[in-house]
């Protein structure tokens, strides 16, 4: 058989080893690899964009919480008492302490490494941010935080040699061996060709899953990969029906290169009006008017602007308008002085024209779960960032994001590279990869059976309609048919057009993962009958002290099982 160039570059298969393995570039990622290089590990961090460039921390442009109490009296214990307030009472009490208490050291950290927190008198300036009980939150600037700490972790990544990075690399399989992760099977995008990566330790810290949802403010590849790739290893997840949504992100008119949540700051300073379709206030029909600040919770808020949208009073594109017409331009220029100027570049004046506004996925408070060494139940597989589960539980208090990738990632760092460092567990298998090396193998032309963009996109409206803010019975069994038919049709064999960047291919892939962890989120959150924190059902609206428990998931030969288990409080 005479194969074309680019099917024989696809049967040379590349072989690397190293001693950590890190799955994500994003700041928990980058932070990872530094500590785990710290440790004298050799590292290969890998991302399907290019590392530093893409997953949430680079589109962060808001605040970081920590309590580092350099402007008024302050204490990791006060943060930890906000964030399981926050959490509705299912937080793993080990992982949120582990995020407050550590967050000052790597804030500071970060300071030395010439991240530039905003100073006021000589000390880290901090904000006040919803749900917390002081000013507490560090930032750069309010459109340069996350940009600002990825260029840093960047740079101190920069001239460490034992650290090889490799962006443009889709991670396919984790490979096990002997119950342990040895490595993983990958496909290098640019070449096309299959790369399989031995590694004593591997992390993922692959971010959420946003992606599920068309309207979304994170970057287009978080669809929930690391989830998919931990399930199929062996590994559990948990608490997967807990989607945070923002209510009020960016809709219209088109804005570059803003974080589409820059609303919230805005909101809470200025007192930016919430109006339907009519040009009418409307928050006051569903229990809560505004006066001149940002009064209503975000859940609420969510709630209302989807009922008027659902009643027909709704934006020209489908959401909420936001005003802040009423406010002065010196009065906003003193407020956010240079972020009136970025607007304005996008064509924005807010002394004129309100924008359109509407929930949007923002986080995910469920994941993969780990003990407090980001520890998997899979020997020599770890986990950091948002793809972790379970310490923010029912709802992420604002400010934790960026906190927890920092916390998360130097802890699975160094502890990956313990791991490693001691011998790890089996070692890497040929005969292990070959399933998925065959899978990659096995590719056949698109054919007419299955547009793979177009089931994204649908798969995005599914899920944004039947499993968004708000939740009932029928339409959760009505996305579980929808999700079980699409993904038939999809097939076990994936689609590709043959060459460098094959599209075709990727979406093939990000489908497989997709639909597996689409059905997680909905299957839990029809099984969990009631209303707390992120997860809201419609017909069971009460929160139900039954439901105190963190939902287990893991795959097995006849597809996912669930279980439940008792939060787990912290160790004495």
């Amino acid at each position: 058989m005479i194969l074309e160039p680019s099917q024989q570059e696809r049967m040379e298969q590349v072989h690397l080893e190293t001693d950590v393995l890190v799955i994500g570039g994003g700041g928990a990622g980058m932070y990872a690899a530094i500590a785990a290089a710290d440790e004298g590990c050799n590292v290969i961090l890998a991302d399907r964009s290019l590392v530093g460039r893409g997953g949430a921390t680079v589109m962060a442009q808001m605040t970081v919480a920590v309590a580092v109490g350099e402007q008024e009296p302050d204490h990791w214990q006060h943060h930890l008492e906000d964030t399981l307030a926050a959490g509705r009472g299912i937080c793993d009490a080990r992982l949120a302490r582990l995020l407050c208490e550590d967050g000052p050291i790597r804030i500071r950290e970060m300071d030395d490494w010439g991240v530039g927190w905003a100073r006021e008198d000589g000390h880290i300036k901090q904000v006040h941010a919803p749900g917390h009980d002081r000013p507490r939150c560090v930032y750069v600037d309010f459109l340069n935080t996350g940009p600002a700490v990825s260029k840093t972790l960047r740079t101190k990544l920069s001239p460490l040699e034992q650290v090889r990075r490799i962006g443009e690399l889709c991670i396919i399989d984790i490979v096990i061996e002997d119950g342990a992760a040895v490595g993983v099977v990958a496909l290098h995008l640019p070449s096309n060709r299959i790369v399989t990566i031995a590694a004593g330790a591997v992390i993922i810290a692959t971010g959420g899953l946003t992606r599920l949802y068309q309207r979304n403010s994170a970057s287009a590849n978080m669809a929930g990969d690391g989830y998919a790739l931990a399930l199929r290893a062996g590994a559990e997840l948990l608490d997967m029906e807990f989607v945070q949504f923002f209510p009020i992100g960016h809709l219209a008119p088109r804005m570059i290169g803003m974080d589409p949540i820059m609303w919230d700051p805005f909101r809470y300073k200025l007192g930016g009006r919430l109006l339907n379709g009519a040009m009418e206030e409307f928050t006051e029909k569903y229990g809560q008017a505004e006066t001149d600040g940002y009064v209503i919770t975000r859940d609420l808020a969510t709630y209302a602007i989807t009922k008027e949208v659902e009643a027909g009073r709704g934006s020209p594109a489908g959401g909420a308008y936001l005003s802040f017409t009423h406010i002065p331009e010196a009065d906003l220029r003193a407020a956010f002085g240079p972020v009136i100027d970025r607007l304005a570049e996008n064509g924005i004046d807010l002394t004129k024209t309100p924008i359109e506004v509407a929930p949007i996925a923002h986080y995910h408070m469920g994941g993969v779960r780990v003990d407090d060494a980001m520890a998997t139940r899979v020997q020599g597989l770890y986990a950091a960032g948002e793809v972790v589960g379970g310490a923010n539980g029912a709802n992420r208090l604002s400010g934790n994001a960026i906190t927890e990738a920092l916390v998360f990632g130097e802890r699975a760092g160094r502890r990956a590279a313990a791991w490693a460092l001691a011998g790890g567990g089996a070692a890497w298998s040929n005969s292990a990869a070959a399933g998925t090396i065959d899978l990659i193998r096995s590719a056949i032309p698109a054919g007419d059976s299955l547009n793979v963009a177009a089931a994204i996109v649908d798969l995005q409206h599914i899920m944004g309609e039947l499993v968004g803010p708000f939740r009932d019975e029928a339409g959760l069994t009505e996305a579980l048919s929808k999700i079980d038919r699409s993904r038939h049709r999809l097939g076990d064999r994936p689609f590709a057009a043959g060459g460098p960047f094959d599209v075709t291919e990727l979406d093939w892939f990000d489908l497989r993962n997709m639909y597996l962890v689409a059905e997680c989120v909905t299957r839990a959150a029809l099984l969990r009958t009631e209303s707390r924190g992120a997860h809201q059902r419609e017909d069971h609206p009460e929160m139900q002290s039954g439901w105190q428990v963190n939902q287990i998931i893991t795959l097995g030969d006849g597809g996912l099982n669930f279980a439940s288990a008792p939060v787990m409080q912290e160790a004495a």
